[in-house]
């Protein structure tokens, strides 16, 4: 097996589940486009720990972590197994770099992690491990994690960066209510795209000094933290490429990105 590119993709609002549209739809029709990895390593801002920690659960269910929404997504699961053997794999190189990495036999899937499986993987039929982030680390510590991880690639794991390039919560407006969309958000997505494109990621881990209407973007970067590990992984010679740029309900800027090893 050749060594697997890595992802950065959104999972949007929940409602994304229930209406993929163009950003699902790019994100089905590239993971039709790779070798079927062995499993997958979600990486979801939605599970916030002190520490590293791997889902090692072998049966995770999925978790419908939000409230409030049509009845249509409480219904919705994903039976797919989960990836102990990945989970322990991805402990042992996390512990190897110095990171304390804990296993937890019991989490399920949030929803930054169920959402992009079932449009890439709609089968369930990819092994699931997942891995949380440390929202209190910062861009630099989450690059280093995926540089600890880089080796999974190479043993048919896809690693998925689950998050959002723009994600405030404050100017969230429905389509439907005609607002339009802040000045930021286009920004953002370019100066992201153009430092990504230049193998720059000393500015892109400065990236809330540097980037334009960065702190806009991410009042809190949890919601951005999964892409550097995504890039941590992929190496310094990676080659980016644009797998779907895009803005949904106003202001989530709903781009995804893959990255290949030099």
């Amino acid at each position: 097996m050749s060594i697997l590119p890595t992802l950065f993709v959104p999972h949007g609002a929940p409602t994304f589940a229930l209406a993929p549209g163009p950003a699902g739809q790019a994100m089905s029709d590239w993971a039709g486009r790779i070798e079927k990895p062995q499993a997958v390593l979600v990486v979801s801002a939605h599970w916030d720990t002190a520490q590293p920690c791997l889902g090692a659960a072998t049966q995770p269910e999925i978790i419908h972590d939000f409230w409030g929404f049509p009845d249509a997504l409480y219904e919705l699961g994903y039976p797919a197994t989960g990836a102990p053997g990945v989970a322990a794999e991805a402990k042992r190189l996390l512990d190897a770099a110095g990171f304390r990495a804990g296993l937890d036999h019991e989490r399920g899937l949030d929803h930054g992690a169920w959402i992009p499986m079932r449009m890439m993987f709609p089968a369930a039929d990819v092994p699931v491990a997942t891995l949380s982030i440390q929202s209190a680390l910062g861009p630099r510590h989450h690059y280093l994690v995926g540089q600890a991880l880089a080796p999974l690639a190479a043993q048919g794991v896809l690693i998925v960066a689950s998050g959002n390039l723009t994600h405030n919560l404050s100017h969230y407006r429905p389509a439907a209510s005609g607002a339009g969309e802040p000045p930021y958000v286009g920004r953002f997505q370019a100066w992201i795209w153009d430092r990504l494109v230049a193998r720059d990621v000393d500015s892109l881990l400065a990236y809330r000094v540097l980037a334009p209407g960065a702190v806009e973007a991410h009042p809190r970067d949890d919601h951005l933290l999964p892409l550097f590990v995504a890039l941590g992984a992929a190496g310094p010679g990676f080659t980016a490429e644009r797998v779907f740029k895009g803005v949904y309900e106003n202001m989530l800027a709903m781009d995804s990105f893959a990255f290949r090893p030099s």
